[in-house]
């Protein structure tokens, strides 16, 4: 019999790393479907995308066939006999990939139970944790009954049955998640409505150093910009990142300004939540009172 024992190495390795990968994004995907079906006061009103879960479609579009591809291969060399049963390399890499899942699992569940500790929702917890026990099962049971079985040399009826269960469990959570991730086009329109909310900030701070130093609103934006020695500012600050329109500045009075912009989407669809919470705005122009941090500090003096 030739060494193959490098050849399945190789594919016991990659079958761990496909499998953390398909595991945790499979728990990602599950976790975020949960998340988004019970509302929480408590993730509601802070910063929320859509990240976690686009991730978790991202590593199971790719991963999940990695592993069931390299599991076949090792079963098809235990049925050829290209890799002997007792072999020490099957035995070691089997009981290594259950210690690095097992090491998963656990920091898993303390990383659910820290969440329901700081206050989650009692039922999301029991949801998350069975996410996590049905995953752990799944993988546990598949390779205690193969590093056990006698037969390896014909197909398994077991390991056929497992395959069948688990590849339709990822088809199932991989096409459920395209029911609750926000499409391309609009993950595209808030990050660049976030840069403009972001570039919105950076005028009302170069404004505030303004008028620090010279005790007095800017006119307009050119008056500030001709004094760039004095001021950090960019000209791209100004322009929306896409269109190239301008973002507009309006002195009100002695004391009061307002920035203007426009936006593709609304900061109030339940999912469009930014950095600056304290700023709503809808698709189309939008303007913002802007706020003398000068002020701001002499009231708190006062």
């Amino acid at each position: 019999m030739k060494n193959n024992n490098p050849k399945f190495a190789f594919y016991y390795l990659l079958s761990l790393v496909a499998l953390i990968f398909t595991a945790i994004s499979s728990a990602i995907i599950i976790f975020q479907i949960i998340d988004k079906s019970i509302r929480d006061i408590l993730v509601d009103n802070v910063y929320n995308n859509d990240g976690g879960l686009r991730f978790g479609i991202s590593a199971l579009f790719v991963a999940a066939p990695i592993f069931f591809l390299m599991v076949n291969f090792v079963n098809k060399g235990l049925r050829k006999n290209e890799l002997e049963k007792e072999s020490s390399l099957r035995r070691w890499l089997t009981y290594f990939i259950l210690f690095v899942s097992a090491v998963i699992i656990l920091g898993s569940l303390i990383g659910i139970l820290n969440s329901f500790l700081s206050g989650e929702m009692t039922l999301k917890f029991a949801l998350k944790t069975l996410t996590v026990l049905i995953i752990s099962a799944l993988v546990f049971s598949y390779y205690f009954y193969d590093i056990k079985r006698d037969n390896v040399e014909k197909k398994d009826k077991n390991i056929r049955t497992f395959f069948i269960i688990s590849l339709g469990l990822v088809l199932a959570i991989f096409i459920s998640s395209f029911f609750f991730v926000e499409s391309p086009q609009i993950a595209r329109k808030k990050r660049l409505d976030q840069i403009v909310l972001n570039r919105v900030s950076v005028i009302e701070g170069v404004v505030n150093n303004y008028y620090d130093l010279n005790k007095k609103l800017p006119n307009n934006l050119q008056e500030i910009s001709s004094e760039s020695g004095k001021f950090y500012f960019n000209e791209k600050d100004l322009y929306d990142p896409e269109t190239g329109e301008k973002i507009e500045y309006n002195k009100i009075s002695d004391r009061e300004f307002e920035i203007c912009a426009n936006f593709r989407t609304s900061s109030n669809d339940g999912e469009g939540r930014y950095y600056y919470a304290d700023r709503r705005f809808e698709p189309g122009r939008n303007c913002f009172k802007g706020n003398l941090w000068i002020d701001d500090k002499q009231m708190l003096i006062d």
